[in-house]
Order: structure tokens, then C-alpha cells, then sequence
């Protein structure tokens, strides 16, 4: 490992003497850019050393070197990829960089027109924030922009896909009426596919929990129009269920609640999401003195 990071300092080393000797006059007349092409391949190779040798910092450094020497040569393609590299580097390592490199990346592909690519990149910045510097709000935009310009190249399941994660989040983070406009919305773009018809009730079902967290006159009002919109959703345990949480809140019911969520959960597994949201419903319960 070590003779590795040893060469990769000799190369740095030498892709600097190249640059210095590519802004003298002479060389400027005589082969200055052929310079610092060298010096960029000597950067790249640096950086997969520091790689081979785990020394992310130093890799992702290397690679934004010979990234910014690209768009200073007009090859902003090269550049845009350096800085890819640079981000993978970086992940591990130093996560504001790495968010820093992919943005470098995605303002490149955006003036170039290749959304699909700016998109990917937002969705590796938006799983970043949401896993390793667990930011939400942050992911939550992230999200957003990666789905706007994948509907925009039509790539109309990728972009539900991110919009799901952004409602997952919405509501977490207590937005519900954002949350419910997303669910709505993915869930009726799925009813118009007949590979995708059966989720839409998951959507719906998500919605109306969103819709209990406000208001129980609003969530009877909504599981209506879902009825209208799909109505195999009236039949589904995810629809009997709602069914029966609107009666034991009405009831005030907070035993009866508890062992309906328990006996759902006990065929069809709930996981932290709905554990969360079911949970702040409950509480109504506790904290409303008359829901009716």
C-alpha cells in the first residue's frame, strides 16, 4: 500500500512540473496542451493508486485535479466523468466533497442537455444526505430535482420512484398535504398501467393514514374519492383497516385501535413508516377529547 501512495506522490509530483512547464512562453508555442494532457493522465493514474490504496481523500483530490484541468480545456464530457470519480472517492471519505464533486458533474451535464445523467447524480446526493449525513430536508430536494428532470426525458418511473421518497419524508417530516398530492399522484399514474395497477393501493393507503394525521372528516371524504378512482381499493385489507381505525377513533377507542393495527401487522408486516404515522394517529385519540 505504501509504494503505491509513493508512486501516486511521484506522479502528482511530476503532472505539476508538466503544468508549470506548460504556462512558459516557448511551451505555449511548442506543446503546452500536450503537457497538460500528460498531466492529467499522470493525476488519473495517481488517483487509482490512491484508490488501490484506500487513501479516499487523496484519490478524490487527484481526480478533481485532472477534472478542472479538463473544463479548462474545453472537455467538459472528461470533466464532468473526473468529477464523478472524484464523488465516488469522496463517499467514502469526506461526504460535503463528494456532494460538492457531483454538482460540479451535474451543472456540466445540464448545460449539455443529459438530464438523465444530472438526474442519477441528484439521486446519488439525495441517498447520500438521506443515509450517511441523515439531513431529510436536503434529500427531500434532492429527490425533487432528480424527478422533475427524469419526467422531463420521460423516464416516468424513475421519476415516481424518487417522488415516493420524497413523500415518505414529507410525511415525516409532517408535511402531509405534500405527502398526500405525491401518493395521489403516483397512485393514478400506476392505474393507468396494468403492470402497475395492484401498488396503487399501497399509494392510497398511505395517503389516507397521511389524511388521519389531520383530519378524520377529510380522510372519510378522500377514501370515497379513492373508492371512485380504483375501486378493487374498497376490497383490500389496507381499505378495511382505515375502515375500522376511523371507527375506533371515533369511538375513542384506543385498545381497540391497537389490537387492529396489531392483528394487520401480524399478516402484512408494517415497517417503520407506518409504524411512525399510526402512531401520531393514535395519539389523537389521547390529545382530542371528541374527534366526531
Amino acid at each position: 500500500m505504501a509504494s503505491n501512495e509513493k508512486k501516486a506522490q511521484q506522479l502528482i509530483a511530476e503532472a505539476e512540473k508538466k503544468l508549470s512547464a506548460s504556462k512558459g512562453f516557448f511551451s505555449s508555442l511548442f506543446g503546452g496542451s500536450a503537457k497538460v494532457e500528460d498531466a492529467v493522465e499522470c493525476y488519473q493514474r495517481a488517483a487509482n493508486l490512491f484508490k488501490m490504496a484506500k487513501n479516499w481523500g487523496q484519490a478524490g483530490s487527484a481526480f478533481c485535479e485532472a477534472a478542472n484541468l479538463h473544463s479548462k480545456a474545453g472537455s467538459r464530457h472528461d470533466a464532468a466523468t473526473n468529477y464523478v470519480d472524484a464523488a465516488n472517492c469522496y463517499k467514502k471519505s469526506d461526504i460535503n466533497e463528494a456532494v460538492n464533486c457531483l454538482l460540479k458533474a451535474i451543472e456540466i451535464y445540464t448545460d449539455m442537455g443529459r438530464f438523465t445523467l444530472a438526474a442519477k447524480h441528484h439521486q446519488t446526493i439525495a441517498e447520500m444526505y438521506e443515509t450517511d449525513a441523515v439531513d431529510l430536508e436536503r434529500s427531500v430536494q434532492h429527490y425533487e430535482q432528480a424527478a422533475d428532470y427524469f419526467r422531463g426525458e420521460e423516464s416516468n418511473s424513475s421519476a415516481n420512484k424518487c417522488l415516493l421518497k420524497v413523500a415518505q419524508y414529507a410525511a415525516q417530516l409532517e408535511n402531509y398535504p405534500k405527502a398526500i398530492g405525491i401518493y395521489e399522484q403516483v397512485a393514478s399514474s400506476s392505474l393507468e398501467s396494468s403492470l402497475l395497477k395492484y401498488s396503487a393501493k399501497e399509494y392510497l393507503f398511505r395517503a389516507a393514514l397521511c389524511h388521519l394525521c389531520v383530519d378524520l372528516l377529510n380522510a372519510q371524504h378522500a377514501m370515497e374519492r379513492y373508492t371512485q378512482m380504483y375501486p378493487a381499493f374498497q376490497d383490500s385489507r389496507e381499505y378495511k383497516l382505515l375502515q375500522t381505525l376511523i371507527e375506533h377513533l371515533e369511538e375513542q377507542n384506543v385498545d381497540s385501535f391497537t389490537d387492529a393495527v396489531k392483528e394487520y401487522d401480524s399478516i402484512s408486516r408494517l415497517d417503520q413508516w407506518y409504524t411512525t404515522i399510526l402512531l401520531r394517529i393514535k395519539k389523537q385519540i389521547n390529545e382530542s377529547p371528541d374527534l366526531r
